[in-house]
């Protein structure tokens, strides 16, 4: 007796390039992947300057917390989270430098300095912030400063292989 299957059969091959594997493809890519010398260099060094940014930020929050924050109900926790998580981010990035490590890290310090100043301004978490206290424009420069050089570093990446097709 021959017995033959009803289910659909499948495409003897699946594509390959799924939106999920293109998208992940995408945001692991990194220097290496460059064809350009030029571009790679650019993007490491831009990396390592935004890690070592993020490493700033988040010292300074950490002695912020250590010298007082700590006490201040949600700012304080936020504070300590933020040094934790600038540190470790910029060792992730100072280490794999991939596109979805550039952007985190350019997120994470532009939030953080959106968070300052909107602390400043209006408060935040019933807390009301003031520019002049100790090292808060130092960190608005760092943390600015940290997400354009991510962000620079992240657009180079992007844009890197459609400008060398073009060429």
């Amino acid at each position: 007796m021959n017995r033959t299957s009803t289910l659909p059969r499948l495409p003897a091959t699946a594509p390959s390039d799924t939106f999920p594997r293109r998208s992940a493809r995408l945001l692991l890519r990194g220097p290496a992947g460059l064809t350009s010398p030029v571009a790679r260099w650019a993007v490491t060094l831009l990396a390592v300057a935004g890690a070592a940014l993020l490493v700033w930020s988040g010292v300074i929050h950490l002695q912020l917390w250590s010298d007082g924050y700590r006490g201040i109900p949600v700012i304080g926790p936020l504070f300590l989270l933020q040094g934790i998580a600038s540190i470790a981010a910029a060792a992730a990035l100072a280490a794999f430098r991939r596109l979805v490590l550039l952007a985190a890290g350019a997120v994470l310090a532009a939030a953080t300095a959106a968070g300052l100043l909107l602390s400043a301004g209006v408060g935040l978490f019933g807390y009301v912030e003031s520019l002049a206290v100790p090292y808060a424009k130092t960190s608005l420069v760092v943390e600015f400063t940290s997400a354009a050089v991510l962000a620079v570093a992240a657009v180079i990446v992007l844009a890197a292989p459609r400008l060398s097709r073009r060429a």
